[in-house]
């Protein structure tokens, strides 16, 4: 049976007994492990323990911690994924299956055709959200750091934000592919737009950016699949994903 991973943001420490955070507490409840069950704990910086239950109430469970291990299950490839906010569930699609998939930055983006409009105290409550769905699927993948989901940027910004990544947007007129990109690619922005796609004058900023069309096929993607297929490929290319 799977040992069951929690993330817990508090420093573990080998032969500590200490009080799991309310979410784990809670996801333990959940499980319905009993006291002398395994779990493996982690704070997202690096790394996991492996834990003894040896309390477990409805808001309350502590555990020993008895060993550390370096375990570390990130890619190679450095992925800092920018898409634009999609309506409804699939921005947390897109957020999730991206961590699973070994995505370590996310930026949600506001285009010109971007069809949500949320304001400044939704859309923290949404960053947290987010956030919290990353952790999750940390948990779930078996990763130990977690990704950040940074703070709403308008497209244009983060495009122009300096960075030493090469830069990649998909286009179905594309000249090139990701299997036709250079060898040795370490870091990657990858630019995502929206339903109704990128408008032209975007499409000319990316451009000037020095941003490379990419070709991923002949078919117009839905924004979701647009990102998890790039992501998925570039992960196959030069990423840990075979």
């Amino acid at each position: 049976m799977r040992i069951p991973r929690f993330y817990d943001p508090q420093t573990l420490t080998v032969a500590s007994e200490i009080t799991v955070s309310k979410d784990a507490t809670q996801h333990i409840n959940v499980l319905r492990l009993k006291v002398g069950a395994q779990i493996i704990l982690f704070n997202g910086l690096g790394g996991q323990v492996m834990a003894t239950l040896t309390e477990v109430q409805k808001r309350n469970c502590r555990v020993l911690i008895n060993s550390f291990s370096e375990t570390d299950n990130e890619s190679p490839l450095h992925l800092h994924l920018g898409q634009v906010i999609s309506r409804g569930d699939r921005m947390e699609f897109v957020i999730q299956k991206a961590v699973e998939l070994g995505v370590n930055e996310i930026t949600p983006l506001i285009s010109e055709r971007c069809g949500v409009k949320l304001d400044a105290e939704r859309m923290a409550k949404k960053l947290q959200q987010w956030q919290k769905i990353a952790i999750s699927a940390c948990e779930q993948s078996g990763r130990n750091i977690v990704p950040v989901i940074h703070e709403t940027e308008d497209l244009a910004t983060w495009c122009a934000s300096e960075e030493q990544a090469t830069k990649l947007t998909l286009h179905p007129r594309a000249k090139f592919s990701i299997s036709t990109l250079p060898e040795n690619i370490q870091r990657i922005r990858l630019l995502i737009g929206p339903e109704g796609g990128l408008s032209d004058e975007e499409i000319s900023l990316t451009e000037s950016l020095n941003f490379t069309e990419t070709l991923l096929g002949p078919r117009i993607l839905r924004t979701e699949t647009a990102a998890l297929s790039a992501i998925t490929a570039l992960q196959c290319r030069f990423g840990d994903l075979a």
